[in-house]
């Protein structure tokens, strides 16, 4: 619950540009998901999507199989009130990421800067349980955290830093590194935090 209250107290006292991780479009989420081979019949989650404009692209290209998860419910009302109508063909998920909840599986798992915030080994079993549970034999997982020169903290709370072969030894052997890709997120205010963006696929 304290995890809730902080990220929903977020997202209704700050706007878009006064947030870190914000991106006018997740680019290199883009093209990893074209790589993936994504298409309008494709069924992608974003984790911890909520009020990310992954969101948009994937409605404007044409996909209504779309689950959107986050912890805070005040994130997920802000996308659904961007998108309008089209948002009541989407799934919307109010959950911890670590916590109990379902989904159909799906072709995609997206998550930019979800796991990194999972530093109880714990909660990243869970994930990891949701992760394979979700995922579609051959699916593309496209995950990205803070490099090993990120930041230690992100809206005041601790993360862990992953290279691409740390993260796929944390994610265990069913899952297939592809590709990886560092990038320089530029802040709204203009400061530039070191990501690392991996793509798996599972056996």
């Amino acid at each position: 619950m304290e995890l809730q209250d902080h990220w929903n107290r977020v997202y209704t006292t700050k706007s878009d540009e006064q947030v870190s991780w914000f991106e006018p479009l997740p680019t290199v989420s883009v093209q990893m998901l074209k790589a993936a081979g994504v298409t309008p019949e494709s069924c992608v989650i974003d984790v911890g999507g909520g009020d990310s404009r992954l969101v948009d692209y994937l409605v404007a290209e044409g996909l209504d199989c779309v689950a959107v998860l986050d912890v805070s419910g005040a994130a997920l009302a802000r996308s659904k009130t961007r998108i309008g109508s089209r948002a009541d063909l989407l799934m919307w998920i109010e959950s911890d990421v670590a916590a109990a909840w379902t989904l159909k599986p799906m072709d995609v798992w997206h998550d930019r800067a979800v796991f990194h915030f999972l530093t109880d080994a714990n909660a990243r079993d869970r994930y990891r349980e949701h992760l394979l549970e979700v995922l579609k034999p051959g699916g593309s997982a496209i995950i990205a955290t803070f490099a090993p020169d990120g930041p230690e903290k992100c809206s005041g709370l601790p993360v862990a830093r992953y290279s691409p072969d740390a993260l796929a030894a944390e994610l265990g052997p069913a899952l297939r590194l592809i590709e990886s890709q560092p990038h320089a997120h530029r802040t709204p205010w203009g400061t530039t935090q070191s990501f690392q963006y991996s793509r798996f696929v599972k056996h």
